[in-house]
């Protein structure tokens, strides 16, 4: 895609060195409302309600969640809806004249567009790019943008999606005669340690006249020199440039070198058209052998997919924010991302090319219908084949870009069209997919079936062999079991994956399991023990030692909003846990696992912690260290425990040892050649007693201003982190600043982000994201926590911590005063100044305010108990859910003809469906499968008062009718539920499970349970 190179000084500045070719960032002033008129006319016959915003913006996020929210499990039980935008923008009488585009990179979904009146077009799919050419609306003067985006049907993904106009927006204003946008294509089609041959075609728009029109095209070297260039007289709108640069810089993940080819149009040698476009030269080979080579080296792909959403802002990233983010994955040592599953902004593909990040870049989900109301449903037959080629052409002279993707987990007799065409807009680049036709692919990409023993020991391929899916593990940072946990039982030809101990050691969760509405709605070890057939270092095992296997994207990098119910049973848990860092963006064990074996800087780090406030004393605990060093030496207490070398095999990647528990320090010292290279120290912790805030700067970049990341930790008062901090920390921030996002990583936590002042730490930690609206430099942020053991088991002493931030260089210091009380009062009429630590007994909930120079901004409450926070259970309590499926509640799923009803007892979640004794109508279940297709057994539990009929139901599975189900009679309509069962057989990745009535009323259902 086109890369014009500019920055921004003021909103709609132009500052392009060729004022022949103005770009402005068209993000801010922008307005919004949540509003379901059908067009604009409806629209403005209504009251308005707008409120500003800055796109990127994700309404959808800023709303939060809510159990009935209508992207259901799968997109995190956040809503969708129909949001409107609208902008006002000037518009010069010399412009008129011109050119103008207007450049959309993301609109979820449905975006239809107005300008001043006149309606442009719609454009289905919520993840594709495209543009207007908007001149002939466009008028003097102030001009008018009205952007719809439809959201009403839901779910449209199996995954989160954000809501609106999530990606930059940018206008291009050119002469008539002009660059076509995406008019630019570079190949280097020979290359070798002397030469490499550069060719480009270049297109133009509304040419009248080719006389007197020329193209001045040079080639800039990654040092800023040009190194080659050539003028010629244009004979067509599409002329091809072939130029030379001799002893090229390759790109590649270590030096990431990229070229920028500079072209111009001149008339009577005058320049009225000029783009900057960057690209890399280097070589891609693929070999059934051998796999994946670079620039004639054979490297393996250590990569990760990444929903584009994954991490704490939702949908509407930004430059600055999605450097940090790709920075995280770049230090755990990723030389690759697989776009899952969908395309990306261009700012994306910028920074992967500038980071040397290689990209498996894919376009679509599903061929057909996935999740009931997505893209393949609503609009693949119609627009697969443009959206194919606004894809391709936007990405294609990014060099990070090594392989194309066209689907995942999908079937279709289309697949070798879309092959065939990707070959025709690209044929440079193979394809490959995730799991979907792969005989009709160039790569052979294999989801989670490439996890088995059985596949690895069989595989015979005669194209190369690419895992696009694998491991899936899981991991709850701070959290730990000694006992495997197979998300769907320990399944067929898997390697072997031991329990650490004869009995499980640690007892602790977020909730009792009596409270749980699934087995599966419990945290994940994070021993690299929680999986579906295969542990992450197994499978790194396998990557690295079979000549044949190119490299492997984990599954995933960052946790993600979404796909609770597969592997953590829906609600309450609202995400994914299968990143190697949580959704705040804080590193888990897993994140040093592959550090330790994808990085040479030495490290060490130490799992797990070593507080653990209800262990007995002398319990022998598994301790491991991860370290790229020689060998690791232990240490408790200033004893040695003995040294460790770090192996090749999976069940010897990590140094270990079984050290029996006392409080006191852990210290692990690695050495390289006999010396000391790197140290970590992790000491027991009994309770907190304040606040240790860090803050790190995110710079301003791509018109955007700049962010302060704050990360909050619950320590002692030698700044040593408490593991099990869950109070909550309170923000008030100066005028200047704008919340972007509170995150800390907990599965459970349904506080919004957006519109709280406050989230609490989740296993010690949380993070506040904040952005400058204005170059003030006065920014500052008051963070405050009622801090202190939640289960007084430790200490009863209780800390009102309060800090004030000052991030901008002009901010002033203020004086902060607390008030609390402990025995329900008013802290503002009758409350005590705080000036140290206080006493308190179960029960107590301290209320507190905070003044700052004598004016309230935060009003605080903390409970704190035996019966609040995490639950501490024992041997008695860790597995009540034996012999128990997931369950899908009958009130969760799609009715037709049934209502749901809360009139009753001993049903679970909130409640039953019942077709009300007299109507026909369905039931239907939407559930995932990330594992192989196979057989599985579904019980509905029912009830059926009806003493002369079974109440008979059809049940369909995947569209396809499966059998009859007769409900017995129950003798009751509640609370005596029964189940009836089927054994079914499950395809990978989306399912629909429906009943339907037949021929009359159906029982009341409560519940579906699959296992």
């Amino acid at each position: 895609m086109l890369k014009i190179k500019f920055s921004v000084f003021l909103l709609l500045m132009a500052l392009v060195a060729n004022a022949q070719h103005l770009e402005f960032n068209f993000n801010d002033n922008w307005q919004f409302q949540k509003n379901p008129a059908k067009d604009l006319a409806s629209l403005n016959s209504q009251q308005s309600n707008w409120k500003n915003v800055y796109v990127p913006h994700d309404w959808s996020f800023e709303e939060g969640i809510t159990k009935n929210g209508t992207q259901g499990q799968g997109g995190g039980y956040h809503n969708g809806g129909i949001g409107w935008y609208k902008k006002d923008f000037n518009i010069k009488k010399d412009r008129l004249n011109k050119a103008v585009y207007l450049d959309f990179e993301g609109v979820y979904m449905n975006s239809e567009i107005w300008v001043n009146g006149n309606y442009l077009s719609k454009r289905p799919y919520g993840y594709i790019s495209f543009r207007y050419e908007v001149s002939k609306y466009l008028k003097e003067g102030n001009n008018i943008i009205f952007v719809r985006a439809d959201n009403e049907k839901e779910p449209s993904a199996r995954w989160y999606h954000p809501c609106g106009i999530y990606a930059p927006v940018k206008m291009v204003i050119v002469n008539k005669t002009h660059i076509a946008p995406l008019g630019v294509t570079i190949t280097t089609p020979k290359i070798n340690n002397n030469l490499a041959n550069v060719k480009s075609k270049i297109l133009l728009e509304n040419i009248d006249d080719l006389n007197d029109l020329s193209l001045q095209t040079n080639i800039i070297a990654p040092d800023g020199k040009i190194v080659a260039q050539q003028t010629q007289k244009l004979k067509s709108k599409q002329t091809e440039i072939s130029l030379e640069v001799k002893q090229p810089k390759l790109w590649d993940t270590e030096h990431p070198d990229v070229y920028t080819l500079q072209t111009k149009v001149l008339k009577n040698n005058q320049v009225i058209d000029e783009v900057k476009n960057t690209f890399g030269i280097r070589t891609v080979e693929w070999k059934t052998a051998t796999g994946f080579w670079l620039n004639g080296k054979n490297i393996k792909i250590r990569g990760v997919c990444e929903h584009y959403h994954g991490g704490p802002i939702g949908g509407a990233w930004t430059k600055p924010l999605l450097r940090w983010k790709l920075q995280k994955l770049k230090a755990m040592g990723i030389n690759a991302i697989r776009t899952a599953h969908n395309p990306r902004p261009q700012m994306f593909f910028d920074l992967c090319d500038e980071m040397g990040i290689m990209v498996v870049d894919e376009i679509f989900d599903g061929w057909h219908k996935k999740a009931a109301e997505d893209y393949g449903k609503q609009a693949f037959a119609d627009w697969w084949k443009r959206d194919m080629e606004e894809w391709i052409n936007k990405d294609k002279n990014h060099p990070s870009i090594i392989l194309h993707s066209l689907g995942n987990e999908t079937e279709d007799p289309i697949a070798p069209q879309l092959v065939a065409y990707a070959h025709q807009l690209d044929p440079t680049r193979l394809v490959t997919s995730g799991a979907s036709n792969s005989d009709d692919m160039d790569v052979i990409g294999v989801n989670g079936g490439s996890e088995t023993q059985k596949f690895i020991e069989t595989a015979n391929f005669k194209k190369p062999f690419l895992s696009t899916e694998a491991p899936h593990t899981w991991q709850t940072r701070g959290y730990y079991r000694t006992q495997t946990w197979w998300r769907d039982g320990i399944l067929k030809n898997t390697y072997p994956l031991p329990d650490l101990t004869k009995k499980e050691i640690f007892f602790y969760e977020w909730a009792s399991p009596d409270k749980w509405n699934s087995k599966k709605n419990h945290f994940d070890s994070s021993y690299d023990n929680a999986t579906v057939r295969i542990s992450s270092r197994k499978s790194w095992e396998l990557v690295r030692d079979l000549p044949w296997y190119a490299g492997n994207f984990r599954w995933t990098g960052f946790d993600y909003y979404g796909e609770a119910g597969l592997a953590h049973g829906g609600w309450p848990f609202r995400l994914f846990m299968g990143g190697a860092i949580d959704v705040a963006g804080f590193e888990k064990d897993l994140f040093y696992f592959y550090q330790s074996q994808w990085t040479v800087k030495p490290m060490v780090h130490i799992l797990p912690d070593w507080s653990h406030p209800r262990m007995k004393k002398g319990t022998k605990i598994p301790v491991w260290v991860y370290s790229n060093t020689d060998e690791v030496e232990l240490f408790l207490n200033g004893k040695s425990l003995g040294k460790d070398k770090p192996g090749t095999k999976a069940e010897e990647m990590q140094c270990d040892w079984m050290v029996p528990y006392e409080e006191g320090k852990l210290t692990a010292i690695a050495y390289k050649n006999g010396k000391q290279v790197a140290k970590e120290e992790i000491e027991t912790v009994n309770y907190p007693t304040k606040l240790k805030n860090t803050v790190k700067v995110l710079p301003a970049e791509g018109g955007v201003k700049k962010y302060w990341m704050i990360t909050s930790d619950g320590v002692n008062d030698k700044n040593q982190l408490y593991p099990y901090t869950e109070n909550k920390v309170y923000y008030h921030l100066s005028p200047s600043l704008r919340l972007v996002s509170l995150e800390n990583g907990d599965p459970v936590d349904s506080t919004n982000q957006v519109t709280a002042n406050y989230r609490k730490m989740f296993m010690g930690k949380t993070l506040a994201i904040v952005q400058q609206t204005n170059n003030a430099q006065t920014e500052s942020v008051v963070l405050a926590s009622i801090i202190g053991d939640k289960k007084l088991y430790a200490s009863k002493l209780i800390s009102i911590y309060t800090e004030d931030l000052k991030l901008g260089a002009k901010a002033q210091k203020s004086k902060l005063e607390v008030y609390y009380t402990t025995n329900g009062d008013d802290p503002s009429t009758k409350g005590k100044l705080y000036k140290k630590a206080f006493e308190i007994t179960d029960g107590t909930t301290v209320k507190a305010i905070v003044k700052q120079n004598h004016k309230i901004i935060l009003s605080m409450s903390e409970k704190f108990g035996e019966q609040e926070g995490l639950f501490w259970g024992d041997e008695n309590t860790k597995d009540p859910w034996k012999n128990r499926g997931v369950a899908f509640q009958a009130e969760d799923a799609t009715l037709t003809g049934a209502t749901k009803s809360a009139d009753g007892r001993r049903f679970k979640g909130e409640g039953f469906i019942t077709f009300n004794n007299n109507k026909e109508g369905s039931v239907k279940w939407y559930l995932e499968n990330d594992g192989s297709e196979g057989s599985f057994d579904l019980s509905f539990k029912y009830a059926n008062d009806d003493k002369k009929s079974k109440r008979p139901m059809v049940l369909w599975v995947n569209d396809k009718e499966v059998a009859t189900l007769n409900f017995d009679n129950t003798g009751t309509w509640n609370p005596d539920w029964k189940t009836v069962s089927a054994k079914v057989w499950l395809n990978p990745g989306a399912n629909y499970i429906e009943l339907r009535t037949k021929g009359e009323s159906g029982p009341n259902l409560d519940e579906l349970i699959v296992e």
